[in-house]
């Protein structure tokens, strides 16, 4: 297992730095790489200039941009919650309160349909979250929370954010060689039950476990770029 560890992430003001010494001949849409390859490799190179560029501005304008930012993505939402009592026909007559609206979906066949598959693909995306469970579902299904799998672990075991690493990781029953893990605030198993096999391990700590149709990573597959784990998850599902 090879374990690259970046203890020293760029910081805000650093990447910022670099976009003021920006020369006159650079691509506007350059980007700063952030420390992390495969997530480098997922933005396309690294955060976007213009990005940090309006990161890199003073507190109170940060401020005042992010509510002027909420009220334009959640006022317009709150309207439409109030005028969806709105008795009148007219959105610009306020004819007084009604719940009709709600009263005609309701007896909409098409609607209560559409909205059972809706909860139902909520249930099903729900339930492979929580069998699949990686950083955080690791810890929810240990025997000390939800009691689902016969494991004991240590949340932010490697470290704080600071400490967020990538490994190479030898996985037993997946074949291409070396799997490409990031951890970040990652926990890890303490103590591992009968029928729990441990398939990947970093300096002699459980990372990958599975139970049945049950697997728990203390890494982010996703971030990855590499579908072998995900393959091997539904080979045992």
């Amino acid at each position: 297992m090879t374990t690259r560890r970046f203890p020293k992430r760029p910081s805000l003001e650093s990447m910022v730095d670099r976009v003021d010494q920006q020369r006159p001949g650079d691509v506007p849409g350059d980007t700063v790489p952030t420390g992390f390859p495969s997530i480098d490799r997922i933005l396309g190179g690294g955060v976007r200039r213009r990005d940090l560029v309006v990161l890199g501005g003073d507190v109170g304008s940060g401020k005042s941009a992010l509510a002027l930012g909420l009220a334009f993505l959640y006022l317009p939402i709150v309207i439409l919650v109030i005028y969806s009592f709105n008795a009148s026909r007219l959105v610009t007559i306020w004819g007084g309160l009604s719940t009709r609206w709600y009263g005609a979906l309701l007896e909409d066949d098409k609607f209560r349909a559409a909205a059972l598959t809706s909860l139902e693909i909520g249930v099903m995306a729900a339930t492979i979250a929580l069998v699949l469970g990686t950083c955080a579902g690791m810890i929810m299904l240990d025997r000390e929370h939800l009691g689902v799998l016969d494991i004991s672990t240590a949340r932010n075991a490697f470290g704080r954010q600071l400490h967020s690493f990538e490994a190479d990781l030898d996985i037993a029953g997946m074949a291409g060689g070396m799997y490409p893990a990031v951890f970040i605030r990652a926990p890890y198993v303490e103590r591992v039950g009968d029928d729990v096999e441990v398939l990947a391990e970093v300096d002699g700590h459980p990372v990958l476990c599975r139970s049945g149709p049950i697997m728990v990573a203390s890494f982010h597959p996703e971030l990855a770029g590499d579908l072998r784990l995900h393959q091997l998850f539904m080979e045992g599902v």
